[in-house]
C-alpha cells in the first residue's frame, strides 16, 4: 500500500515537474502574441538576422534536464614533446558543459606504469596498446569505486545518501520533492527513477595528446606521390606532377600537430549490480558498519567498459615568434584537438550524445555550434519530456530539425582565448551569433531538448 501511495505521489510530481515546464514556455509564447503584428514582425525579422537572443529566451536556457555525468582524464607520458605545455592545458581547460561534472580527484595517469609492452617506443605504439594500460589503471585505482562512491555522496565512515541523485535528478524543484525522497530509508523514490537513468549514462573520456611535426607525415606524403609520378609516361606530365608534389611538401612541412585520441568508457551499472550494492555496502549515517566499508572499498563489483575511440588533430602552422607566443599556440591548437575529438566521440556514439535545450521557437534556435562540431545538414530529433505510466520521466520524439547553412554559431573560443596567428595576434572568429539556427517543423517550443541523430 504504502509503494503504491509512493508511486502515484512520485508520477503527480513529475507530471507537475513537465507540467511546469511547458507552463514557463506558454507564457512566454503568450506574451509575445499580445504585440502588435507589425512591430512582432519586425523585431522577429531583427532577432533573426542579428543572431542575438532577447531576454526572454535566455531565461529558457535555465530549464532542468537530466544529462549524462562525465569524469575526464588525460595519459602522461614523459617522452613526448611539450608535455608540459599540453598537461597544464587539459588540466585547467573548462569542463564540457553540456555534462554535470563527475570528477573524482585522479585527472590524469603516467601511461608508461601500465603499459604491457617489451617495447615502449613511443612510435610502435598503436592507438589499441592503451587500452589494456587504461584498463589496468582503472582497476589499479578503483575508479569504477570512486565513481559509484562520489554518485551516493559517501562519507569517510563509508555511509552513503541520496543528495547527488535527488539534485541531478530533478529533485529539488521544490518542497514536494524533499518529501518524496525521504518517503523511504535510502531513497528508493530518486533510485526507482532518476538513478536509473543518470548512473548507467556516466562516462570516463581518457585523452592521450602528443605534439608532433609535420615534417615526417609531408616526407612520406611526398615520397609516395613521385614515385606515382614517376610512372606516368609523357614526360611533360611526369614533371608537373613531381613539382605539384615538391610544392605540396613545402607547404605542409612546416609546423606541428596536436594530435588526440580519446577513449570513452562506461559505468556499468546494471539491476544485478543496483540489488548487490544496496544489500552488501548500501549504509547511512544511522547504521555505518566497518565490516560494509572495507567491503566496498575492496569490491570488484564495479566495471568501466570500453564503448570506442576516436582520434583528430590541429595543425598549428607557426610558433610565433617568442616564447609566450608558442605557449599560446600550442595551448590552443591543444584545446581545439580536444573539442574536435569530443564532438567525433558524440558523432561516432549514440549514448554519449548529449540533450540541448532549444532557447527560442521562432527562429528554431540552441546555443551549439561549432565547438561540437556542428555542420551545415545534421540531423537533430526534438524531444519532450513526459511521463510514463510508471511514473518515470521519458522522452517522446516530436520531429527532427536539420542545422541551416551559414547559420551555426562559432563558440570555439571565449572572447580574450581567442587563438593566435603566426604573429601571436587573437583570430577573430567567423561570425558572432549567439546561437546555431535549425529549419523544420512546427509545433516546437523553448525548453524542448533536442540531440544529434546522424
Amino acid at each position: 500500500m504504502k509503494k503504491q501511495t509512493f508511486q502515484r505521489t512520485k508520477t503527480l510530481f513529475n507530471l507537475t515537474l513537465v507540467a511546469f515546464s511547458v507552463i514557463l514556455s506558454s507564457q512566454q509564447s503568450f506574451a509575445q502574441t499580445e504585440e502588435p503584428v507589425k512591430e512582432k514582425e519586425v523585431k522577429e525579422k531583427d532577432k533573426k538576422d542579428s543572431g542575438k537572443i532577447d531576454a526572454s529566451d535566455k531565461s529558457t536556457a535555465a530549464i532542468k534536464y537530466r544529462r549524462s555525468s562525465l569524469h575526464t582524464m588525460i595519459m602522461e607520458d614523459d617522452k613526448l614533446p611539450k608535455k608540459d605545455i599540453i598537461l597544464n592545458t587539459f588540466l585547467n581547460a573548462e569542463f564540457p558543459d553540456k555534462y554535470n561534472d563527475h570528477t573524482i580527484g585522479e585527472k590524469s595517469f603516467n601511461v608508461s606504469k601500465y603499459l604491457v609492452l617489451a617495447d615502449t617506443t613511443s612510435s610502435k605504439i598503436t592507438e589499441e596498446d592503451y587500452i589494456p594500460a587504461i584498463n589496468k589503471y582503472f582497476e589499479e585505482a578503483k575508479v569504477a569505486n570512486k565513481i559509484v562512491a562520489k554518485w551516493f555522496n559517501r562519507k569517510e565512515n563509508g555511509a552513503f545518501d541520496m543528495n547527488l541523485i535527488q539534485e541531478r535528478g530533478m529533485y529539488d524543484a521544490s518542497a514536494q520533492d524533499v518529501q518524496i525522497a525521504s518517503s523511504s530509508s535510502r531513497g528508493d523514490a530518486a533510485l526507482a527513477d532518476a538513478g536509473e537513468e543518470l548512473l548507467p549514462n556516466t562516462f570516463v573520456v581518457v585523452s592521450y595528446s602528443k605534439f608532433v611535426s609535420n615534417e615526417v607525415a609531408a616526407l612520406a606524403a611526398k615520397t609516395t606521390a613521385i614515385a606515382t609520378a614517376q610512372a606516368i609516361k609523357v614526360a611533360a606530365l611526369k614533371e608537373v606532377a613531381i613539382k605539384a608534389a615538391e610544392a605540396a611538401y613545402e607547404k605542409a612541412r612546416h609546423g606541428y600537430s596536436v594530435w588526440t585520441t580519446a577513449y570513452l568508457y562506461e559505468l556499468n551499472w546494471n539491476d544485478s549490480t543496483s540489488a548487490v550494492f544496496y544489500q552488501n555496502y548500501w549504509m547511512d549515517d544511522n547504521s555505518v558498519d566497518p565490516a560494509k566499508k572495507e567491503a566496498f572499498d575492496n569490491s570488484n563489483l564495479f566495471k568501466m567498459n570500453l564503448i570506442g575511440y576516436q582520434k583528430t588533430s590541429a595543425l598549428i602552422s607557426g610558433l610565433g615568434k617568442n616564447a609566450d607566443s608558442e605557449v599560446n599556440i600550442i595551448k590552443n591548437a591543444t584545446l581545439k584537438s580536444i573539442d574536435a575529438v569530443y564532438a567525433k566521440l558524440q558523432r561516432k556514439f549514440e549514448k554519449f550524445r548529449t540533450k540541448t535545450p532549444l532557447v527560442s521557437a521562432d527562429p528554431l534556435a540552441a546555443k551549439i555550434g561549432m565547438k561540437e562540431g556542428l555542420e551545415k545538414g545534421d540531423k537533430y530529433e526534438v524531444l519532450e519530456q513526459n511521463v510514463g505510466a510508471d511514473g518515470k520521466v521519458i522522452y517522446k520524439r516530436k520531429g527532427v530539425i536539420t542545422v541551416e547553412k551559414e547559420k551555426i554559431m562559432d563558440n570555439r573560443y571565449r572572447k580574450g582565448q581567442e587563438p593566435l596567428d603566426e604573429e601571436g595576434n587573437p583570430m577573430k572568429p567567423e561570425n558572432d551569433f549567439e546561437y546555431t539556427t535549425f529549419k523544420g517543423g512546427k509545433g516546437y517550443y523553448a525548453g524542448m531538448l533536442i540531440r544529434q541523430i546522424n
